[in-house]
């Protein structure tokens, strides 16, 4: 991948003990993106202090997180990554290969659990649920919601997403499917993340996702 050519959007909410390790997996090419989204330890003072670029997000949700990241970018291509070490932004080129070799508009990480404990079952479960139901509204097989992922920036720009919670992702995934996108799925390693869980990792965390997540299927026409 060229200088610049993805710009790597990680919405960050006190992750200090796993941020290093993501940005030190940084692809050659993939510019970070870190959004302090409320942070209260020093996340954003880390990315600072390795030259990377902050933006201030004061309104709490993953949503708005992502989106300011998004609005920030300005390479062509722009991906979205967890900032909890779950996911390891080096399988980034195998999904942007598949965009640029004009094989996919959205491409999706299929989360692959590399020890049991790394997925909690509720949130499998619920991943489960969702996965079907996406997959019957966009008429696409899709086996996971795919917190790893990478899009034109331009495009994804024009879809207009408008959730700042939880359900920001499955609205992606349903207006790029309305839009006539092609969607492809690439299997990536998910492990254990570092540090507290503030959404699937957590009972009521997963509750509140799956709430918006419903509402975003409601709210997004077919």
């Amino acid at each position: 991948m060229a200088a610049s050519r993805v710009d790597l959007v990680l919405p960050c909410l006190d992750e200090e003990q796993a941020l290093p390790w993501v940005l030190g997996r940084l692809p050659t090419g993939v510019r970070a993106i870190v959004v302090d989204n409320g942070c209260t330890d020093r996340s954003a003072e880390i990315a600072r202090e390795l030259g990377l670029l902050v933006v201030t997000e004061p309104r709490r949700g993953f949503g708005a997180a992502a989106h300011a990241g998004l609005e920030a970018a300005d390479a062509p291509l722009v991906a979205f990554c967890d900032a909890d070490a779950s996911l390891d932004p080096a399988e980034l080129p195998r999904l942007v290969e598949l965009l640029e070799q004009g094989g996919a508009d959205l491409v999706l990480g299929r989360r692959r659990p590399t020890i049991r404990t790394a997925w909690p079952l509720h949130a499998r479960l619920a991943n489960r649920v969702l996965a079907a139901r996406m997959s019957r509204r966009t008429g696409i097989r899709l086996h996971d919601l795919g917190p790893l992922r990478v899009a034109r920036t331009a495009d994804l720009l024009a879809l207009g997403l408008r959730d700042r919670r939880s359900g920001y992702s499955l609205e992606m995934v349903l207006r790029a499917a309305a839009a006539g996108w092609s969607i492809r799925e690439v299997d990536v390693a998910y492990a254990p993340r570092m540090g507290r869980s503030k959404v699937t990792g957590t009972l009521r965390g997963t509750v509140t996702a799956v709430a918006d997540m419903s509402r975003i299927f409601t709210e997004v026409s077919r």
